[in-house]
This record gives structure tokens, sequence and C-alpha cells, in this order.
């Protein structure tokens, strides 16, 4: 991957106290206290996702986004929250607190999963609350080495990286990596297959010729994808263009004009297949996501 490690070093505070460090592009931060904070802490806004993992549980903390108040409440031991970085958020600690936040940008996520041979359009489902034992142990696993950064090891923090990316997006990115290699692609049409269909989600182009491309059969072609990537390529395709329009959604253009750069036939037939992927309007959920926008789901950051 390319990652190294570099320190950004340890900040000793009255309260709360903050360890950081960083392996390339990924950045980790232990911040704990065993009072409240006084005030409510800015999270800085970055083109990333934020993935906060609870390494004890709280009794209380309030959360805006965007200036409005998302959640109040107490979070158990390994749960595990999952944010948009770009939106601004604030977090205010009521009681004694320890978590791990990874900031995770989201060319790194799309660039782990083109080195291990997917090629889909990765974005994390953002959501707050969940217990994830996994996620837990590897911030656990890091906690030596925020406490020592000079003594870090960097092949160390890089599998932890590769953990933590593939354990990422196979339970919350929707990648799929088969057990049992029988009746799959080969990895040099896995590639091909993705990247083509990547390069043409706009545009008009026959399954039968990406068969050909592949040196299958249509019938064989379709059924070796689907043990390769748990779906058709006719899903596969649709899941790329809801993830590509959930991307266009965030910046300054109509939503007839995603829906037509993404590949639907018009805005109403984007509306259908996106409502039926995701279970809100492409309407709804650019209120919901928009920096400042109006309106979030409870996360617990």
């Amino acid at each position: 991957m390319g990652l190294h490690e570099g320190l950004s070093g340890t900040r000793h505070g009255t309260d709360p106290t903050v360890k950081s460090i960083a392996s390339g592009d990924i950045s980790v931060t232990r911040t704990y206290s065993e009072r409240s904070v006084l005030d409510a802490a800015a999270i800085p806004r970055a083109e990333a996702f934020g993935v906060t993992v609870q390494l004890r549980g709280f009794d209380s903390q309030r959360l805006w986004r965007g200036g409005e108040l998302v959640y109040e409440g107490g979070r158990p031991k390994a749960s595990l929250a999952i944010t948009d970085l770009r939106d601004q958020w604030r977090c205010h600690q009521l009681s004694p607190f320890d978590n791990v936040r990874f900031d995770i940008p989201f060319a790194r996520l799309r660039a782990f999963a083109e080195e291990v041979g997917r090629s889909e359009y990765v974005a994390l489902s953002c959501f707050g609350g969940r217990i994830d034992p996994v996620m837990h142990g590897l911030a656990q696993a890091l906690l030596p080495s925020l406490d020592n950064p000079e003594e870090a090891n960097p092949l160390f923090l890089e599998q932890i990286n590769l953990a933590m990316l593939a354990h990422l997006s196979q339970t919350y990115g929707g990648l799929h990596f088969p057990v049992d290699k029988k009746g799959t692609l080969a990895p040099w049409q896995e590639r091909l297959a993705t990247e083509f269909l990547a390069a043409h989600f706009n545009k008009p182009f026959s399954t039968g010729d990406l068969a050909s491309r592949c040196e299958l059969s249509r019938s064989y072609f379709n059924k070796a994808f689907k043990e390769s990537f748990g779906r058709t390529p006719s899903k596969w395709l649709t899941d790329y263009r809801v993830a590509r329009a959930k991307e266009l959604l965030l910046q300054d253009l109509s939503i007839a004009e995603v829906a037509i750069d993404c590949g639907f036939a018009d805005q109403s037939h984007m509306t259908r297949v996106f409502t039926g992927l995701t279970g809100e309007t492409p309407a709804r959920f650019r209120r919901k996501n928009r920096p400042f926008g109006l309106g979030s789901d409870p996360l617990g950051v």
C-alpha cells in the first residue's frame, strides 16, 4: 500500500488527553478523559470517513452536525460510528470516555478496493452505535503504538490498516471476497470486467462483448462473475451507479443531471432504483447528507 509511519505526537492537557499517529494517509487518534469535558470539540472537516470505536462505554454525549443537535445519550463499549467528515461535527462529552478514531480518506478506501481487484465505487455506510468486536480489537492493538509512537513498527501499522480496510470495505462497503475460488473469474478477468463496467457505467454496452473479452461464454461469465462478486453484472452496475449518484447528489447538480450523468434513463428512473436500494429518495438523501443540511441519523462519535 506504500504506507509509512508518521508521528503527530501526544498532546497533554488537563482534560482530555489526545494521542495521534499516522500511517501513510490514514491517521489514528485516541481521545480520553476520566471526567466530563467543559467545552464541545469541533472535529476537523476532511475528504474522509471518520470511524470511531469506543474503548469503554460512556453515559452522556451531545453531538451536532452542521449546528443541529442530532444525538444525545450514551454508547456501549466496542460500539462503532462511521461519519462523513465533509460535514461539520461538534461533540461534547458529558461523562468519562475513551475512544479511537480512524480518519480514512475516500481515495485510500477506493485505492484499496482496486489493489485487491475490486474496482467497485466503494463508500462506507454511515451510522452510529453498532457493536463491532473486530474494530474494537484493532483499536486495542494500536494502543502501544499510540503510547510510544517513536517506537511503532511501520510494518505493523501497515498490517493493521490492511486488516481494517478489508473489514470495513466488506462489512460496511459491500465488497465481496469469495471463500471458495471454484467457479470464479480469474484475477485478470475480475479486473478486466470491473474496469470495463466502471468505464461504461453511463454508456450502452453488451454483456456478451464483455464475456468475449474475458474469453468466456456469456452464460458462464455471468455465473462466474456472481461467484466472484456476490452479485450479477447487472446488479454490480446498478450498485455502482447508485454509489456514484450519492457522490454527485452532494454537489451542485440538479437531480435530473445526476440521473443522466449516472446512466439512468431519467430522474424518475433513478428515483425508483435509488429508493429501492437505499430506502429513501435522492432528494431526501441530499437533504440529509449535504454539509449543513437538515436532519441526520443519530451517530455516536
